[in-house]
């Protein structure tokens, strides 16, 4: 995939990774999961995206409590402790050789059905749990020219219908809203709020810079994101006035600096949003100084090891 925030260079290495499905380690042709299983007949399940980086998995107790308060919340029973799984996360990516750069994708279904049907009662057996890692970089391209967002008419919902903190497998929402923006020519799609709102894009969170000063939305109808925790930890910690709150359209494009942040990309800057250009430059100076600090804090995170 060549553009959008999720952009990355096809690397070789990957057709031939090994993949933790149940406890078992298998080509990745050959992992697979049952047409029964509930990910697959009903997007019944969560999931996390992780980075390891200097063979250690950033902020991995984040991501496990984000992990295991979605299952709590959908009543679904991993199966696994969290020692049990940060070890199969760190026996795949040993399995696989890799030490940096690396992307890893937890799955987590509420495993196999004796029919296809909705309610857990049909639900036969255990979980299943799948971790793909791959070796994925962000594009250095897309970093120095940044995204095209286009705001979408598929809004983020209320906690009540479908709670945007969920890291849930049902992601058609998002994806409908991707469509939208890829079908006019953008990189990503710009969400709003029920009350019109910006909230956050398809698979990313959204910042603006305005005078020096960092905003994003309320975070009621965006996603529970750990790198946009990090953003506004770092801000505060820095000097750079940060805030959550409510703002339009119309304060997005008179924007001087935007970005969006993710696991993947870290942050990412924006060049654009519906045809109006955002700032002198991209990224643009707040961007570049938050760019600097969350590596640094990436490497505080994840320490090179200790040479003997």
């Amino acid at each position: 995939m060549d553009r959008g925030a999720h952009a990355f260079t096809d690397d070789p290495r990957n057709q031939s990774v090994l993949v933790y499905v149940n406890g078992q380690l298998m080509p990745r042709g050959e992992a697979v999961v049952s047409v029964f299983d509930s990910g697959f007949l009903m997007g019944d399940g969560v999931w996390e995206g992780m980075r390891l980086h200097n063979g250690r998995i950033a902020f991995v107790e984040r991501h496990l409590d984000r992990l295991y308060e979605g299952a709590k919340a959908i009543d679904l029973d991993i199966g696994m402790s969290r020692d049990t799984l940060t070890g199969a996360l760190y026996d795949t990516v040993v399995a696989n050789g890799m030490e940096s750069g690396v992307h890893i994708r937890l799955m987590v279904t509420r495993g196999l059905k004796s029919t296809p049907y909705q309610s857990p009662n049909v639900n036969v057996g255990g979980p299943t749990v799948v971790i793909i890692a791959e070796h994925k970089a962000a594009s250095e391209r897309v970093m120095a020219q940044g995204l095209k967002l286009f705001t979408v008419h598929v809004r983020r919902g209320a906690p009540d219908v479908l709670d945007p903190k969920l890291n849930m497998h049902s992601k058609l929402n998002c994806i409908t809203a991707a469509i939208q923006a890829d079908k006019a020519g953008a990189d990503e799609g710009l969400m709003l709020d029920p009350h019109g709102f910006v909230a956050t894009c398809n698979s990313t969170n959204f910042f603006i810079v305005r005078r020096g000063a960092v905003w994003t939305s309320t975070g009621r109808y965006c996603m529970n994101g750990i790198t946009r925790a990090n953003m506004l930890a770092l801000a505060s910690q820095n000097g750079i006035p940060a805030e959550e709150r409510d703002f339009s359209l119309t304060e997005a494009y008179s924007a001087d600096e935007a970005f969006v942040t993710g696991t993947f990309g870290g942050l990412t800057p924006v060049r654009e949003i519906d045809g109006r250009t955002i700032g002198d430059e991209a990224p643009g100076p707040v961007s570049r100084r938050l760019i600097e600090l969350y590596r640094a804090l990436i490497e505080r995170e994840c320490p090179p090891p200790l040479q003997a």
